[in-house]
């Protein structure tokens, strides 16, 4: 159950921040981004090495339930202190806790003899995404903003049918939801970074939570994907 983020910014695109504001705005984001991927990997190793991903695996309701308060009280909280360091200590904190709940996924692919390519090829594919829509963003003239109402409502289905199939155990609405969160989290990754990039977004700590968890969707379902289609079982 991956499919999820923070609501969207209310801000505008028509920002009225300087270019070098903005341009400082993009760099810290980045520069953040990077270094909340360290307590991701971390997490991830934690989870595995400990057997916490198999304690998941045996417990789905309770794994969700988890998840879904672990995330988003992590996420108000960071809004809530985003204006201090605190809020950087609590991003960090949120992407240890999002790689730990990934390590479920991960051991599941590092039990196929290819695991660790297919781990590898999810990572390189959502960078390809990431420098695709980075690129989009900062060339484009068009605005890409009208699409984020109708991306949150997409968000929402996700999430109802994540849920919904913790029951139904439905392999087709699995891998339709794996697809569909995809296309929808790459295209909110589009949104969030042409909003950082014209000036919308003002925070680098809010902008950072946006663009991980678009990243972060993306490349839990591609490696689900790729799991499923391109693992070796032998």
């Amino acid at each position: 159950m991956n499919d999820f983020r923070q609501p969207l910014s209310s801000a505008s695109y028509g920002g009225s921040l300087s270019q070098a504001a903005r341009n400082k705005v993009l760099r810290n984001t980045y520069w953040l981004l990077a270094v909340s991927l360290v307590p991701t990997v971390l997490g991830a190793m934690v989870g595995v090495s400990t057997g916490f991903n198999q304690i998941m695996g045996a417990s789905p309701g309770m794994t969700a339930i988890f998840f879904l308060v672990g995330a988003f009280g992590l996420m108000f909280a960071i809004e809530r202190n985003k204006n201090s360091s605190l809020g950087i200590a609590l991003l960090l904190a949120f992407t240890f806790f999002m790689g730990l709940m990934l390590s479920r996924l991960l051991g599941f692919v590092l039990g196929m003899g290819n695991g660790a390519q297919l781990i590898m090829l999810a990572f390189g594919g959502t960078a390809a995404v990431f420098g695709t829509m980075a690129t989009v963003a900062s060339t484009t003239k068009r605005d890409f903003s009208g699409m984020q109402k109708f991306l949150f409502i997409g968000v929402v289905i996700l999430i109802v049918a994540s849920l919904a199939n913790l029951f139904l155990q439905l392999p087709a609405l699995m891998l339709t939801v794996s697809v569909m969160a995809i296309g929808i989290f790459s295209a909110l990754l589009l949104v969030d970074l042409q909003r950082i990039i014209n000036g919308g977004e003002t925070n680098y700590i809010s902008a950072t939570l946006a663009v991980y968890l678009d990243l972060y969707n993306i490349f839990s379902n591609l490696l689900m994907l790729l799991g499923i289609f391109g693992g070796d079982r032998e």
